[in-house]
């Protein structure tokens, strides 16, 4: 048994390999500069402390729309981390903000939400899926989005994070791979990983990641979607744990009778972890209200996993990596 776990994670990270390092030189869009701007931190925030506010910001042609939660006890002085959390298709971001608790973390919390796509029903959708409306840009969307939370709030830059569900994490994972200087670490759940949401990633910047999926996921499968161009779990995560060099064998261990912790291990100071919840559906783990079909496990909470994840992870603001 040990022989053959070795022997596919070989496999896994030779592939994930061969993907980091075969795309023509410029496959990555360079990151933007750091904004010459600073975070207001006078003490006069736009947002009063403890509760969440809704905030406009331009962004291509558009004018996009968010939800900001600054945490109770904020003096408006002492810098912040963020986490910023991009809903589903066809979900919102006050959806997400109330199944995931987000809210409830010493960080500002900030919910955008995404522009209606394509296949009818007025559903919103995120930059990266076939579904997507067509000329959006939500990279630079997000670009924006730090910009003006910044101008607003006591943002510390160097603990900017990014989490999300379905198609709001495959976002996620192209965020990481197209802003490497702005965002200190990721944590998808349930990601849809299309072919869109992850291009550009090969030779991207290594990033601390904890992907969260459940093995028994009926919209975004576990073992991957040929047809619809969507990665194994494992073998997204291995794409990870290559472009971290992460040199030996993965390890598991239960954290709960249905929850598996994946680590990859000899990654240096960019780890890359995987959780994986047996027989868990579409959905946030330990979500407060309705997050998807199927499964939900209580064993476990996707937000706390992620806070603990993402807690003393910082920016090297020199180059994207991690200090």
């Amino acid at each position: 048994m040990q022989n053959r776990r070795t022997t596919r994670w070989a496999a896994l990270l030779a592939a994930a390999a061969v993907a980091t390092v075969s795309a023509p030189a410029g496959a990555q869009p360079a990151s933007a500069p750091r904004p010459a701007h600073q975070p207001r931190c006078d003490g006069a925030g736009d947002v009063r402390p403890g509760t969440t506010a809704v905030r406009t910001v331009a962004s291509g042609d558009r004018l996009r729309s968010y939800r900001i939660h600054v945490p109770q006890g904020s003096d408006g002085r002492t810098p912040l981390p963020v986490v910023v959390a991009y809903h589903g298709r066809g979900s919102t971001g006050a959806e997400l903000q109330e199944y995931s608790g987000l809210s409830a973390l010493p960080a500002i919390a900030v919910f955008p939400e995404g522009v209606v796509g394509t296949g009818g029903g007025e559903r919103q959708a995120w930059q990266g899926a076939p579904y997507a409306a067509p000329g959006v840009d939500d990279v630079a969307f997000t670009r924006d989005l730090l910009d003006d939370i910044e101008r607003r709030a006591c943002v510390d830059r160097d603990r900017i994070y990014a989490t999300g569900k379905s198609n709001g994490a495959g976002l996620v994972n192209l965020l990481a791979c197209r802003l490497p200087d702005r965002l200190a670490a990721i944590a998808p759940v349930a990601a849809a990983v299309y072919p869109g949401a992850n291009a550009g990633c090969d030779g991207a910047t290594p990033k601390p990641v904890l992907i969260m999926h459940g093995d028994a996921d009926a919209t975004i499968p576990y073992g991957g979607d040929a047809d619809r161009g969507l990665p194994a779990i494992d073998r997204w995560a291995g794409q990870w744990a290559a472009r971290a060099a992460c040199a030996a064998e993965p390890r598991t261990e239960n954290l709960a009778e249905d929850v598996l912790l994946t680590r990859y291990r000899g990654c240096g100071n960019t780890p890359v972890e995987m959780i994986t919840v047996r027989g868990g559906g579409h959905t946030w783990p330990g979500a407060l209200a309705y997050s998807g079909g199927g499964y939900v496990t209580q064993s476990v909470r996707a937000t706390t996993l992620a806070w603990s994840f993402f807690e003393n992870k910082r920016l090297a603001p020199s180059n994207g990596g991690i200090r």
